[in-house]
């Protein structure tokens, strides 16, 4: 590596630049099919849970009200199946499966994935350390592929106009919203409607005083179970959704067999056509309800990270597709030809079931029920994750259940607060009709917000024409628009719901984001300049203590104001000071070697540091002691490497738009053991465990043996060594905001009041809560914005 490269990757750094197999999940590649058939299988019980329990409720919910009623000619059931047909293969098989499955950030999926992978390709992040489509040519001339990527006119527009840039925030933050709603409306839709057999298998009056407790007692006890993890439960999951298809594609193919073997010719487009003409505006309100057959499809993509895209589409194609269009072809076949069933019993899913078989299936609902609530709220943590990692959500505690598979997550207060909201809308409602129509307008407004954001895809990222684009938009958005305008009109009926809990997150959102923001701004704008620092001396005018301090910035680059006020109130720190910066920057997983970017300020005398260190949304951050390790150990290589080809030492120029940070592949293994604590660094030492005292230990660098390491290089890390052994301080910025004299009323409100509030009540970095209260010094200050 040389001063050049060094500087070029410290460019890089700047912008917190990650290079990302962009386009195909990495750690899937070259799976065998086995272990791809195993991940198959496992997606049954994690993924598809949702919309395989949607059978419980679409016709319900469509025939529910004054829509539309069951005639005798069954111009409506048949026209009610081939809409749902046509949905499932339109949207969830066609859309999804085939196409947007492709779009992985990082072998990573979802709405908020969809967001991060337009801002690596276009320069248009919003968000601290945001990623440019610099990282693709980086990529490109890593791989062999040399030459500009041609300039589109999406592209250069989006670019141009910060106010589309703020637009394609506030629409990726609306679906990320949605999910959330969504993660509250499905457990309690897919429980009450499960429930809702007992209906048929007791008496009228009693079952009314049994759902509703029932059901709540089964939510609670799914919220509780969280903290295991689905690791845990997964294996048990498949199983369960296993049989929930193979009992729905069982019963429907004995009714079609038994009541209407001609149903399939409901499958006819024609049957749409019909329909919509026979019952005209009710036909059209009743697609809220056969909207609820492609409830969970959107789980399904943002579920990609845990499992690869063919191992995904398999599972739907060859499994749950087939059972659910038999489950919905055999209840639409007994429905026509029963027509003397009260009108609130004779849609019902479980009207349709032999009644020998009613107790198990309702058993097996139960679970598979609890199975696709499951799928939403593992759903709704990861992307919550992802927000908190990329400043758009409040800072909460994330817990990994999972030591093999990163994206699976547990957040303690999201878990109670879905559980409450759940509780709370199953007791207020307490039916489906009000409960389908709100799900349906949270899944169908995500949809939406997918089909936008990824006609933007195929455009900026995988350079295709804009016509390609228009294409997909216009047919997938049609289809949902008109949806949408179906859910919609039922506001007072229950859609109000998601519109006011994706209202409220919206706002909390919004407003941690622009706080995060004017912090920043603030940062930026009152850095100190190295040229301050310079000034001071080479003993800096102040008192140099053993050991290693360590302050936190946002900065990757300048000095913090700070430190500043940090060394005006007590004019000394320690012998050896570094400037940490810890990055998320919107990409899935950092590759290790990029992990650590590492340079020096001022001459080599100063001992002053600065290191970024970058985590991708689902890396895992680690402890204090593993990370201390790591952090000494990249220094110690970046001095180690930079002193074969700097001697006179160089300085850090901040002022100018590269800094010279060099990446750190691998560092310096750190060793402990016995020893003096005046030793000099042993490059070749052998370390016996056995003769460990755990008492006495010291930390050694284990030079590699082709090293040409001079005095210089070597005195600096033997200093470094012994301030390590010395201990390390942790010196923490904490802030309060507050709006400028002068700033408008919505400004004060906003930052005086809710961000403050906020930032009182939500937890702070990861890296934070790991570090020891003994070593930690806070230095507070009021950041005027």
């Amino acid at each position: 590596m040389d001063l050049e490269a060094a500087g070029g990757a410290a460019a890089a750094a700047g912008h917190g630049k990650v290079r990302q197999p962009a386009r195909v999940p990495g750690r899937w590649r070259g799976e065998s099919w086995r272990a791809t058939l195993l991940l198959a299988y496992q997606s049954l019980g994690v993924v598809y849970g949702d919309v395989a329990t949607s059978p419980l409720y679409v016709y319900k919910s469509a025939f529910a009200g004054d829509d539309i009623q069951h005639s005798a000619g069954n111009e409506e059931i048949y026209g009610v199946l081939s809409f749902v047909f046509w949905t499932l293969t339109l949207i969830t098989l066609l859309k999804y499966v085939l196409i947007v499955l492709r779009a992985d950030d990082g072998g990573e999926g979802g709405t908020f994935a969809l967001y991060s992978l337009i801002c690596r390709h276009v320069r248009a992040g919003l968000l601290p350390g945001g990623g440019t489509r610099d990282e693709l040519m980086e990529e490109d001339k890593a791989m062999g592929r040399h030459g500009e990527r041609p300039v589109s006119r999406v592209r250069a527009v989006l670019e141009k106009y910060r106010v589309l840039q703020r637009l394609l925030l506030l629409f990726a933050l609306l679906g990320t919203c949605m999910v959330i709603g969504d993660g509250v409306l499905t457990p309690a839709v897919s429980v009450f409607s499960a429930v809702s057999g007992l209906e048929l298998s007791m008496e009228k009056e009693q079952h009314k005083y049994i759902e509703l407790p029932v059901a709540c007692a089964i939510l609670v006890c799914l919220f509780a179970l969280q903290h295991y993890g689905t690791h845990k439960v997964g294996f048990l999951f498949a199983p369960i959704v296993c049989i929930w298809l193979l009992c729905i594609s069982a019963i429907g193919l004995y009714n079609i067999i038994h009541w209407d073997h001609r149903v399939y010719r409901a499958l006819s487009p024609y049957y749409m056509y019909q329909f919509l003409k026979k019952t005209q505006t009710g036909g059209w309100m009743s697609l809220g309800g056969i909207l609820l057959c492609v409830t969970g499809s959107e789980a399904m993509y943002a579920d990609l990270g845990h499992f690869s895209q063919s191992s995904i589409q398999i599972a739907f194609i060859s499994v749950v597709y087939p059972a659910l269009v038999l489950a919905y072809m055999g209840q639409a076949a007994f429905i026509s030809q029963h027509h003397n069933f009260e009108s609130s019993y004779h849609i019902g899913f479980y009207v349709s079931v032999p009644e020998s078989l009613r107790w198990p299936v309702l058993v097996i609902a139960i679970l598979a029920a609890v199975v696709g609530s499951q799928a939403i709220i593992t759903g709704t943590f990861s992307i919550i994750k992802q927000c908190s990692s990329l400043s758009c959500f409040p800072g909460v505690k994330i817990v990994h259940t999972s030591s093999t598979v990163h994206g699976q997550i547990y957040i303690p207060e999201i878990n109670w607060m879905l559980m409450v909201l759940c509780l709370a809308v199953t007791i207020g409602f307490r039916d489906t009709k009000h409960l389908a129509n709100a799900q349906g307008l949270a899944v169908i407004t995500v949809m939406l917000v997918t089909t936008c954001l990824m006609s933007l895809v195929i455009v900026l990222c995988w350079n295709k024409s804009i016509f390609l684009a228009l294409v997909f938009l216009l047919f997938f958005g049609t289809i949902e628009v008109l949806y949408f305008s179906a859910s919609l009109v039922k506001f007072h009926e229950g859609a109000w719901v998601p519109i006011t809990l994706s209202f409220i997150f919206m706002v909390v959102m919004c407003v941690w984001h622009y706080g995060t923001i004017k912090k920043y701004e603030f940062d930026v704008q009152n850095k100190v300049s190295v040229n301050w620092l310079l000034n001071l001396g080479p003993s800096l005018g102040i008192v140099r203590v053993r050991g290693i301090g360590l302050i936190h910035t946002e900065l990757m680059s300048g000095i913090p104001a700070i430190f500043s006020h940090f060394v005006t109130n007590l004019p000394a720190f320690h012998q050896v000071l570094v400037f940490l910066c810890v990055k998320s920057v919107p990409v899935p997983h950092v590759q290790p070697g990029e992990r650590f970017l590492v340079g020096r300020i001022g001459p080599k005398e100063y001992r002053l540091y600065r290191v970024i260190v970058r985590y991708g949304y689902r890396d895992v951050q680690k402890d204090d002691l593993e990370f201390e390790k790591e952090l000494v150990s990249n220094i110690a290589e970046f001095i180690r490497s930079i002193g074969e080809y700097d001697k006179n030492g160089f300085v850090e120029d901040t002022d100018k738009p590269s800094e010279k940070l060099s990446p750190v592949s691998t560092g310096i293994p750190l060793w402990e053991e016995d020893g003096d604590l005046n030793a000099s660094v042993s490059p070749h030492k052998e370390v016996d465990p056995q003769n460990i005292a755990p008492k006495r230990k010291k930390a050694r660098f284990m030079i590699p043996k082709s090293a040409q390491v001079d005095s210089e290089v070597r005195r600096e890390l033997q200093e470094l060594m012994d301030a390590r052994e010395a201990g390390m301080s942790f010196i923490l910025g904490h802030s309060y905001m507050k709006a400028k004299s002068g700033s408008s009323f919505i400004k004060r409100i906003v930052i005086n009041f809710f961000y403050e509030f906020l930032r009182k009540n939500s937890r702070g970095p990861a890296y934070a809560a790991n570090i020891p209260h003994a070593s930690t010094l806070e230095v507070g200050m009021v950041y005027q914005v």
